[in-house]
């Protein structure tokens, strides 16, 4: 026979169980987790595949995609040619040290991709680099 020391009369307890909202908690935590790193980027690019080593990440950078068609994008807006500059500006509120990720895509002429990054490069940012795929195993 079990004694309940606090109610010592027949009075149902009134508490609320936590366990079952903490393992639910741990399985959304999870599940964010590993859903958080394929949001993104959302264009489509095929990126060509490279030995090279990632960067170190201190903050967030501007990703700038160019797919197939040859269309640009920030983040994941599309963008003329001509506005590549002002929108970087403006989303990187005038700092030219920003970080600056440009994805083109594998047929894309290169011609075109080092167009862009010339022209990043001429406006006065420093940190612009090329994403790759790595290496899948063959």
């Amino acid at each position: 026979m079990a004694f309940n020391l606090k109610n010592k009369s027949k009075d149902p307890i009134s508490e609320i169980n936590v366990t079952p909202f903490v393992d639910v908690m741990l399985v959304l935590l999870i599940v964010f987790m590993v859903t958080a790193p394929l949001l993104t980027v959302g264009v489509q690019v095929d990126l060509p595949e490279s030995s090279a080593d990632s960067l170190p990440e201190e903050q967030e950078p501007l990703t700038l995609s160019i797919n197939s068609k040859g269309e640009i994008f920030i983040q994941e807006s599309k963008v003329e040619f001509d506005n590549v500059i002002a929108k970087i500006l403006a989303v990187s509120k005038n700092r030219t040290d920003t970080r600056i990720y440009v994805r083109g895509d594998k047929t894309i002429n290169y011609g075109r991709v080092l167009e862009v990054m010339g022209m990043l490069s001429g406006s006065g940012f420093t940190k612009v680099a090329l994403i790759s795929e790595p290496y899948k195993e063959r």
